[in-house]
């Protein structure tokens, strides 16, 4: 018998509105959006310094302190415990309260390029 093997299925680590930090640069940030998978371009890809499994949840993240955003991948971000709210610009776009730690995401889109 032949044994059919499958991609193995990520499951999401992270959601819109928790605090996460990159674990190789150090910065804080909020969730904004989650890909299942790696949507960016190969151009893109390919100039990312870390380029880690693509087949994997990535995720938009909004930068503390910054008005950056960033497209990270699972692997690359752990929880961040601080429960302290971070400081964006687009924070109050996307998100309508934060409780305990995590941001209250409301039905505002996140934009597709």
């Amino acid at each position: 018998m032949i044994a059919i093997t499958r991609p193995r299925a990520h499951r999401p680590e992270f959601e819109p509105g928790q605090l996460v930090t990159h674990r190789r640069y150090g910065y804080r940030g909020v969730v904004v959006h989650r890909d299942d998978c790696c949507k960016a371009d190969d151009a893109w890809y390919q100039k990312n310094q870390t380029q880690p499994e693509r087949n994997q949840p990535w995720y938009h993240v909004l930068v503390d302190g910054t008005s950056t955003c960033t497209y990270a991948a699972a692997e690359n971000l752990a929880s961040d415990a601080s429960q302290f709210p971070i400081s964006h610009p687009l924070v109050d776009s996307f998100f309508s309260d934060f409780e305990d730690g995590i941001y209250i995401r409301n039905d505002v889109p996140w934009p597709i390029d």
